[in-house]
């Protein structure tokens, strides 16, 4: 509704006319840019800091475009609920800081993004939480590591840029039995193609700038699940805060519109890519969920209703190869981010995976002659026409 406004004066009227603050009317989502909120008075203000009332109270934790978001993002992830933050990084950090102490174990999949496992491996080392890493595929390896301090246990599926899966159902069941929580990073195949927590997840995370903005555009994360586990995340983020811009939130409900048909294109065109680099004489392995050869091919089918858009693949040769069909590549982009409408290209034993130890790499699989496509939704014989060329190039100056 619009302020009376009786004053005269410039300044007044510069600040306080024309406010319209209803926006119940639009059809489109609104945006509610503001760090503060009004009270209806002061017992008002007093409850909702208490948390005894509900409604916003500070942009750090709380705002309508924001919630908005989390709510959408639990909904299509089928969790009681959500609570949005910064970055993905900062949902592993909420995470972390709300429900680990001193003296935790945590169990981690291997092939996982090298920053997560950085972030446990170094930082919460500092803190006493001390983690384990395990194959994703092996299900009596993460048996083998279950301590009697063992609390979580943390995993991506599919891996990145491997492409290996974990048996949720199986996970679920080994986790309830020691009574540990899982979490899944479900960034990859997102909710339009995979649900974890049906499967037994007790959290799910997600880096929001891949393919849920799906146009490179804003950073951005959010864990949902279980509304006990997400209260404490929330109480993290009112403290530290990493909270997420509501600018940001609102471009993510925008492109959750068209999740599902983007992700039905990515993992169309991936398939189609993926297919055809099996083929190539310069290219050596691909790995892709969507290929018959997959050795897990059916775990995939049984959780995941489509590849998604990622496929990596190793070159016949060394770094010094992979590096020259990267460089040699026209429409294809040379950049680290994922899920994006442009193709995109990386090295991930250089960027993505550097800051692993050499021992690391080999065991994640992260080889120097590997090379990692975010499959984008141009035309497919355009990707293939770019690749193909950069490709040849490195098969006729080898020979």
């Amino acid at each position: 509704m619009t302020q009376p406004l009786t004053s005269e004066s410039f300044a007044t009227r510069a600040i306080r006319a024309g406010q319209y603050q209803d926006l119940s009317d639009s059809h489109s989502e609104g945006l509610a840019l503001t760090s503060s909120y009004v009270f209806d008075d002061a017992e008002d203000a007093a409850e909702k800091f208490a948390g005894r009332r509900p409604g916003n109270v500070y942009v750090r934790f709380s705002n309508p475009t924001v919630t908005a978001f989390e709510e959408r993002m639990a909904a299509l992830e089928q969790a009681e609920s959500g609570v949005a933050v910064a970055s993905g990084m900062a949902a592993y950090l909420g995470i972390a800081l709300g429900l680990l102490k001193a003296g935790d174990h945590v169990v981690l999949a291997d092939g996982m993004f090298g920053t997560t496992t950085r972030f446990f491996q170094t930082y919460l080392k500092k803190f006493q939480v001390s983690s384990s890493i395990v194959d994703v595929r092996d299900l009596g390896e993460w048996r083998r590591h279950v301590q009697p301090n063992t609390v979580m246990f943390v995993l991506e599926t599919p891996t990145n840029p491997l492409m290996h899966v974990a048996d949720l159902r199986g996970l679920s069941a080994l986790a309830a039995e020691h009574g540990i929580l899982l979490v899944v990073d479900n960034t990859l195949a997102t909710p339009a193609l995979q649900n974890p927590i049906p499967l037994g997840a007790d959290l799910v995370i997600h880096s929001a700038a891949k393919y849920i903005d799906g146009q490179g555009r804003c950073g951005g994360g959010v864990v949902v699940g279980r509304d006990d586990l997400v209260k404490e995340i929330g109480g993290v983020l009112r403290t530290a805060g990493p909270g997420l811009s509501p600018f940001n939130a609102w471009v993510f409900l925008k492109s959750l519109e068209t999740l599902e048909i983007r992700m039905r294109e990515h993992s169309r065109n991936g398939q189609l890519l993926a297919e055809w680099l099996e083929h190539h004489p310069a290219v050596e392995q691909v790995f892709f969920t969507g290929l018959r050869s997959h050795p897990q091919r059916e775990l995939i089918v049984s959780q995941q209703s489509g590849p998604g858009g990622l496929v990596s693949f190793t070159v016949r040769g060394d770094q010094e190869t992979a590096w020259r069909v990267a460089d040699g590549l026209s429409l294809i982009s040379l950049t680290t981010n994922i899920g994006d409408t442009k193709s995109m290209i990386t090295h991930p034993a250089s960027t993505t995976h550097g800051r692993l130890s050499p021992e690391a790499k080999e065991r994640s699989g992260i080889t120097a002659n590997m090379l990692r496509i975010s499959v984008g939704l141009e035309h497919i014989d355009d990707i293939i026409t770019d690749l193909d060329k950069a490709l040849d190039n490195v098969t006729v100056s080898s020979e």
